[in-house]
């Protein structure tokens, strides 16, 4: 992504609040307009600013929108950085979180609890899955699925899913502030 302005340049905002009810616009955004002045030019340019309240429903695709694209940006790791001995689905993706400091995506967190769960009542159930399955090709699994979240998600079906799962949070790992 390239920097629309270096960083040596000085910006300053002015903005004046022109939104008056005699909008004729059904938008539910307001605009106003801002003067930037960068070093000797000024430019107006006319903003829109999203409503001062927002439903719950709202409130709940904007912030799955912020998550996504938040998540977009964060890179996948190249690079190992050791074999993960584990015994979960779930318990190597807290591995991976730890060791690459990064959060995984909530689907990718979901379907790892998903995984777990398809394990219960196999004849495997009790064995530790490094052994099934090699740490490595394991771990490339869950980087190749995160990376699909991360890219291809909807906020739009991430905010549906948290709707209807009151305890959405307990899948979402903490990276952003409260709107």
């Amino acid at each position: 992504m390239k920097r629309a302005l270096p960083w040596s340049d000085q910006v300053d905002v002015i903005s004046s609040d022109e939104s008056s009810s005699s909008s004729s616009s059904s938008s539910s955004y307001s605009s106003f307009d801002v003067e930037v002045q960068v070093n000797d030019g000024t430019k107006n340019v006319a903003v829109d600013q999203p409503p001062k309240e927002l439903s719950s429903d709202g409130l709940l695709i904007r912030k799955a929108e912020i998550y996504q694209e938040y998540m977009k940006q964060l890179p996948i790791p190249t690079q190992r950085g050791s074999v993960i001995p584990f015994t979960t689905w779930m318990g190597l993706g807290r591995s991976i979180k730890q060791l690459y400091g990064q959060p995984l995506h909530y689907l990718t967190n979901i379907l790892l609890k998903q995984w777990d769960h398809s394990r219960v009542g196999s004849e495997d159930e009790h064995r530790p899955l490094d052994i099934i399955i090699h740490p490595c090709k394991a771990e490339a699994t869950v980087w190749l699925v995160e990376e699909l979240h991360r890219q291809t998600s909807s906020h739009h079906h991430m905010a549906k899913l948290w709707q209807s799962d009151p305890m959405h949070h307990a899948f979402i790992d903490s990276i952003f502030l409260q709107l």
